[in-house]
C-alpha cells in the first residue's frame, strides 16, 4: 500500500484515507499539518488492483460506507471533515 508520511509531533497512530481530488480530504490533511502532528495518508484513488482492494478492505473495518475522508486516530474513526472532533481526538 502506498502510504505517505508527514513528520510532526507523535500523538498516536494517525492514518488518513483520502482522495487526491477531494476538497474535504485536503482540508483534513491541512488541519493535521496545522496542528503539527505526525500522520500517514493514502490517496486511495491513485491505487490500482490488489493494492486498491486491500485498502478498501482495511477501510471497511472502520467505515463500512467507504466514504472520504476517513481519518483513523488510535482506532477512533472520524468520517468527513469534522474539525472539532479531530481537535478533540488529538487533545487527549
Amino acid at each position: 500500500m502506498t502510504v505517505e508520511h508527514v513528520d510532526g509531533e507523535d500523538r498516536g497512530d494517525i492514518l488518513l484515507y483520502a482522495l487526491s481530488t477531494c476538497q474535504w480530504c485536503r482540508k483534513t490533511k491541512e488541519l493535521l499539518m496545522e496542528l503539527g502532528v505526525a500522520f500517514d495518508y493514502i490517496y486511495v484513488d491513485l491505487l490500482k488492483g490488489k493494492e486498491l482492494e486491500t485498502t478498501y478492505d482495511e477501510m471497511k473495518k472502520y467505515n463500512p460506507r467507504v466514504s472520504f475522508p476517513t481519518l483513523i486516530i488510535d482506532e477512533r474513526c472520524i468520517v468527513g471533515f469534522q474539525e472539532e472532533a479531530i481537535r478533540e481526538a488529538l487533545s487527549g
